[in-house]
């Protein structure tokens, strides 16, 4: 792309505009509908979050409790509402980013979405067992 042109919004394969802050983003009933859900790829997803540990906590976001919400539809479109364990959290400029790159190399992955919350506030009570046990809380 040549200094000064504008990438075609909407082209979900276009890697080099960056997170999608210009694009299209569905409605809260859009992202709603069952029909528009695509298990199979959600579950790639969710793997892919898998990777992604915590830097300070030896666990990944999964297990950690940090994602609050996702959403995966069929067209490729993908939301996430994550969290992290304090809003003082010295990776907050950085973690929501490489949740995002990680997520848009699955394949059939098109838009990412992040939102990140604050509400409700990150507790140990959202860590599964596994993460728990892996951090000799159980």
């Amino acid at each position: 792309m040549r200094s000064g042109e504008s990438p075609t919004l909407g082209d979900p394969h276009d890697r080099d505009t960056g997170p999608s802050e210009a694009r299209y983003q569905p409605s809260e009933r859009e992202w709603s509908e069952p029909e528009e859900r695509d298990p199979a790829l959600e579950a790639e997803v969710l793997e892919a979050l898998k990777t992604v540990r915590d830097p300070e906590l030896p666990v990944n976001l999964v297990d950690l409790g940090l994602i609050y919400n996702l959403i995966v539809r069929k067209d490729g479109l993908v939301r996430i509402e994550m969290t992290l364990t304090a809003p003082t959290c010295p990776v907050a400029g950085s973690l929501p980013a490489q949740v995002q790159n990680v997520v848009s190399l699955v394949p059939g992955v098109g838009v990412v979405l992040m939102n990140l919350v604050w509400e409700p506030p990150w507790t140990q009570a959202r860590m599964s067992a596994d993460a728990m046990l892996e951090l000799g809380l159980l």
